[in-house]
C-alpha cells in the first residue's frame, strides 16, 4: 500500500510538443517536458510558488499552454485537495553557481602573449623548438626568461639580497 501511495502521490508529467522536422514528415510528437508552463499553472488557479509547494515542476521559460496538461493538472489537484492522495514534497528551483570571471585576458593567441613568449620574429613565429632552445640558453646563462618576465623589481631586489 505504501508503494501505491508513493506512485499515486507523484504529480502528472507535463507533455510538450517536439519541433516538427522535415524528416518526420512535419508531424509534431509529444514528449515529457521539464515542467508545466506558467500559463498552464495559472489556468488551474495556482501561482508558481503554490505549484512548487505542491510538488509541481514549473518551467518558467516555456510559453505554450496545452489543454492536455491543464486537464491533467486539474484532475490531480482535485484528488490532492479532496485528500485522496497526499501532496509530494515541494520542488524549488535548483540554484546553479557560476564561477566569476577571473578578470584577465587569455594571452595565448594574442600578439601580446606571443611577444611575451618570444614568438613574434617573422621567421620563427609559430615554432616551439625555437622557444625551447631560447629558454634553455637563457637558463644556461642564468638570465631572466619567460617564467619570471614581468616581475621586474622583485628580481632585482632578490639578486641584491642574495649577493650579500
Amino acid at each position: 500500500m505504501a508503494m501505491a501511495d508513493a506512485i499515486a502521490a507523484t504529480p502528472p508529467k507535463p507533455l510538450v510538443k517536439e519541433p516538427a522536422t522535415i524528416s518526420s514528415g512535419g508531424v509534431a510528437r509529444w514528449k515529457v517536458g521539464r515542467g508545466f508552463s506558467v500559463g498552464e499553472v495559472r489556468q488551474v488557479g495556482l501561482t508558481v510558488e503554490q505549484a512548487r509547494l505542491l510538488g509541481l515542476y514549473v518551467d518558467t521559460r516555456r510559453k505554450s499552454i496545452h489543454d492536455v496538461n491543464v486537464q491533467a493538472l486539474r484532475e490531480w489537484l482535485v484528488k490532492v485537495l479532496e485528500g485522496q492522495m497526499p501532496p509530494p514534497e515541494p520542488k524549488m528551483p535548483v540554484s546553479v553557481s557560476i564561477k566569476p570571471k577571473r578578470g584577465r585576458a587569455f594571452r595565448g593567441l594574442t600578439s601580446a602573449g606571443r611577444r611575451a613568449r618570444g614568438l613574434l620574429s617573422t621567421r620563427y613565429k609559430e615554432t616551439h623548438a625555437r622557444k625551447w632552445k631560447k629558454k634553455a640558453a637563457e637558463r644556461a646563462a642564468k638570465r631572466r626568461h619567460e617564467a619570471t618576465k614581468g616581475l621586474g623589481n622583485l628580481m632585482r631586489i632578490s639578486k641584491i639580497i642574495h649577493k650579500k
